[in-house]
């Protein structure tokens, strides 16, 4: 099983990473929407929202994976 410098499997580690990045922008994209809205965009303000849902359906699809690899090999001391 490979490794990073974390110790943790390098699947666990990229699936945190990218639910990491997923939330983190859905928290930036509540601030696009309020820019969009405030400049009067909606059309603006809506597709910042559509991405905002993509990525918290993105967080979510992560979560599901973490909790499928608890307990096997491939979840590292994380997700054991």
């Amino acid at each position: 099983m490979a490794t990073g410098e974390t110790g943790f499997a390098d699947v666990t580690f990229d699936l945190i990473s990218v639910q990491y990045h997923s939330l983190k922008a859905g928290h930036d994209y509540g601030q696009y929407v309020r820019d969009a809205e405030n400049a009067g965009l909606d059309d603006v303000a809506a597709f910042f929202r559509e991405v905002m849902q993509q990525d918290s359906e993105r967080a979510a699809r992560c979560h599901e994976l973490l909790k499928k690899l608890s307990g096997t090999e491939h979840g590292g001391p994380a997700t054991g």
